[in-house]
């Protein structure tokens, strides 16, 4: 799909506990299964090594980044993006984000994990540079039936 140059682009902008309730609705929105409760995103983002970003358009929120960095590495805790704006650059604006933070944070690697089944989230992250890094065999529950989680890693430059 061709963006429009006449579109606004997103921003990512830092994310703070004044922002969990946004996040737990973006979330809802992004997630049919295995979406996280406002509980579970302040509990996440109150942690020293943890980091967070929220993409706007034109002042509204519509995704966001949770992750963490320690000991030289980074992990993506959560990411996502509501539907009606999906593939028109918000993941990538957040996924840049969390890979400048993550080099700010001295790590040289940033993971994540993804379910296999999930095409469209594999490209972007393939676009931003992740490359696979093992498999979790049966990692996610769905009413079909289990799904494998695949681990990718993208290798981080020195600042």
């Amino acid at each position: 799909m061709e963006k429009n140059p006449d579109i606004t682009p997103f921003s990512a902008r830092p994310a703070g506990p004044s922002d969990v309730p946004a996040l737990a609705e973006l979330h809802a929105q992004s997630f049919a299964e295995g979406r996280w409760s406002s509980g579970q995103i302040a509990a996440s983002l109150a942690s020293p090594e943890a980091f967070a970003f929220l993409a706007q358009k034109e002042g509204a929120a519509c995704g966001f980044i949770l992750c963490r960095a320690a000991a030289g590495e980074a992990e993506i805790l959560t990411f996502c993006v509501i539907p009606s704006v999906r593939r028109h650059g918000a993941g990538a604006a957040l996924l840049s984000a969390a890979q400048k933070e993550s080099q700010r944070r001295k790590a040289s690697r940033l993971f994540l994990e993804v379910a296999a089944d999930n095409a469209a989230a594999k490209a972007l992250y393939e676009k931003a540079g992740f490359c696979v890094a093992g498999v979790r065999a049966k990692y996610y529950a769905r009413q079909t039936g289990s799904v494998d989680a695949l681990t990718m890693a993208l290798e981080i430059p020195p600042a």
